[in-house]
């Protein structure tokens, strides 16, 4: 792939993350929009679009440095594991999920187990419709790795938005995160033309 093709990756995926997260915001922190129209202030508006949208920016830049790791780690990965690699991201997989419910779950007074698990099964299921995608547009090989990558490097990711104390700014990481990893690992293989032949 040259470099023409990683800058374009690069700016739309970057603009998708500030687009996806600005439109987040209305739905998760509509008091902040509340503020500025009553009275309408445009300065104190704008700034609060200004601000939404580089928080998606930020986290489209820790999508894509997620992205780029996960490729150096798979190929080193491939190599030094070869036939033991797919089973050993099968169990990152199912640990990471289990991460998800059970060690949030006993560092959490409140003892939100079942939203821990709703959160865990939503993300599961996301990331299993995106890797069924590659596999559909690749091949069948392209599946584990792409539920490996959409499970645990988007949680990793997202890893500093779960303790933060207000949880739309979690939602809105994380919706950020997902989507463009999710249009990364489905725009790789057009870019680099191993798409399947229709």
């Amino acid at each position: 792939m040259n470099t023409r093709k990683w800058v374009r990756m690069f700016i739309t995926t970057l603009a998708l993350g500030g687009l996806v997260v600005l439109v987040a915001s209305f739905f998760f922190r509509p008091d902040a929009y509340r503020e500025a129209m009553d009275p309408f202030r445009f300065g104190e508006f704008f700034g609060v679009l200004v601000f939404f949208l580089g928080y998606g920016l930020i986290f489209s830049v820790i999508s894509q440095m997620g992205f780029f790791a996960y490729l150096m780690i798979n190929q080193f990965a491939l190599g030094m594991f070869r036939g033991f690699w797919r089973p050993l991201q099968a169990f990152l997989i199912v640990f990471t999920l289990f991460d998800l419910v059970y060690f949030r779950n006993l560092t959490d007074d409140d003892g939100n187990f079942w939203g821990y698990l709703a959160v865990a099964v939503v993300l599961l299921l996301l990331s299993y419709a995106v890797a069924k995608r590659k596999a559909y547009e690749t091949n069948h090989l392209a599946f584990l790795p792409a539920l490996f990558f959409m499970v645990v490097v988007t949680t990793v990711e997202w890893l500093p938005g779960l303790y933060l104390e207000d949880s739309a700014y979690t939602w809105l990481m994380i919706i950020g995160l997902f989507v463009c990893n999710a249009y990364q690992i489905l725009l790789l293989h057009r870019l680099t033309g191993t798409a399947k032949e229709a």
